[in-house]
């Protein structure tokens, strides 16, 4: 690997220094980057006593994922993907027969909020779908499937069964989260290039493109229906942590089939741009939401920095170095990790901190909540472990 020797991960301490000479070297690199996380990482979440059902499908699919290494070797024996996936099975929708997934639950598993949304049936079935993998249990990926078909059909089809009321005031518009979402569950699900989900990938992935706006210089949050911009702040909202997942979401894809324009067209517009516009230049870390005029986002937390979009940019900068072996990729991981290891890790308890101020100082010291749990800090964690060693493993 050309690069060997910029970077140094310290051993078990989840610190990456730029431009560092790597004595211990080659073989420590991935040790210290999958001890990053600190002894706090796959502690279950709560939230006033109430268990939560997104972070817990989320803990599952971490827990379940082939391949993942040390999860799944320490906390599978545990039977713990099992537990959370039973748990799943039996809580998580509102009720016998209903398409619909519950955000939260009571601490005996009964339904306290709904999300009218995708997001909370995506992750249970990205949950249950690698338990069922991992297990063998078919029970697990039925019932991904299933989620999988009623998620599609709100997206592509008929959005009613979600609760939202169509308002005749209201501006139709796609959220960019929505291909990106179902993109990586018809991935997960559809086992490869030509499956049986290949003609749903080939649709997010164009659904994709149709937010790369501006002649390729801007990734809009909100486009119209046909793909085109929309007038207001609505129009204009920037979100670079999606624009940059969506990225490494988009290049996997690319991968599979093949396209070398595609995976161009997914770093330069999807990762690299959205990083250079979206990074402080005076703090330093990615802001939570622009403008893409330039005009101050209607966001109230628009200038804070969040653990998400760190985690997901190293994973995209790695997964694009490896990819294309461009130095300068690996320099913007580089960047990436060394901000994150430095602002969002808790050096004494371990566990990533979610919320920061501009200027980088912990502005909610609160390590789990409603949308913090345990996924985009180890997902992210164990990619760039796999991808590190990889590298390394080069002649």
């Amino acid at each position: 690997m050309g690069s060997r020797g910029r970077l140094r991960w310290g051993r078990g301490a989840g610190r990456l220094g730029p431009g560092a000479e790597d004595g211990a070297g080659d073989a420590g690199a991935a040790r210290g980057l999958a001890g990053a996380a600190g002894p706090g990482a796959g502690r279950g979440h709560r939230l006033l006593g109430a268990p939560l059902a997104r972070p817990r499908a989320r803990r599952v699919l971490l827990l379940s994922g082939p391949g993942r290494g040390r999860l799944r070797r320490c906390e599978i024996r545990l039977a713990a993907g099992p537990a959370g996936g039973e748990f799943l099975l039996r809580c998580a929708r509102l009720g016998p027969g209903s398409p619909k997934a519950a955000f939260a639950l009571s601490r005996d598993g009964r339904p306290t909020k709904v999300q009218r949304s995708i997001f909370s049936e995506c992750f249970c079935a990205l949950g249950l779908d690698e338990l069922g993998r991992a297990t063998g249990e078919p029970r697990y990926r039925r019932e991904a499937r299933a989620l999988l078909e009623a998620v599609a059909r709100w997206v592509r089809e008929d959005p009613t069964e979600l609760g939202r009321p169509l308002l005749v005031g209201a501006t139709p518009h796609e959220p960019l989260a929505e291909p990106m979402m179902l993109l990586c569950l018809a991935e997960q699900l559809g086992d490869g290039a030509g499956g049986p989900l290949a003609e749903l990938e080939g649709w997010c992935a164009r659904r994709l493109l149709c937010h790369l706006q501006r002649d390729g210089s801007a990734v809009l949050e909100n486009v119209s229906p046909d793909g085109k911009e929309l007038p207001g702040c609505l129009g204009r909202q920037q979100n670079p942590g999606h624009a940059i997942e969506a990225g490494w979401f988009l290049l996997r894809f690319a991968q599979r089939q093949g396209d070398a324009a595609l995976a161009a067209q997914a770093i330069e517009g999807f990762m690299v741009r959205p990083f250079q516009a979206g990074w402080d230049p005076e703090h330093g870390g990615l802001f939570a939401f622009q403008d893409a005029d330039g005009l101050c986002p209607t966001q109230l937390e628009w200038n804070m920095k969040l653990w998400w979009p760190h985690a997901e940019a190293m994973v995209a900068f790695l997964m694009a170095y490896a990819h294309s072996r461009e130095p300068a990729l690996l320099r913007l991981f580089d960047q990436v990790a060394a901000y994150a290891f430095q602002r969002f890790r808790d050096p004494e308890h371990g566990e990533w901190f979610g919320y920061l101020a501009q200027d980088g100082k912990v502005a909610l010291t609160i390590k789990g909540g409603p949308f913090k749990g345990c996924f985009h800090v180890p997902r992210a964690l164990h990619l760039c472990e796999e991808l590190l060693d990889k590298l390394l493993r080069e002649p």
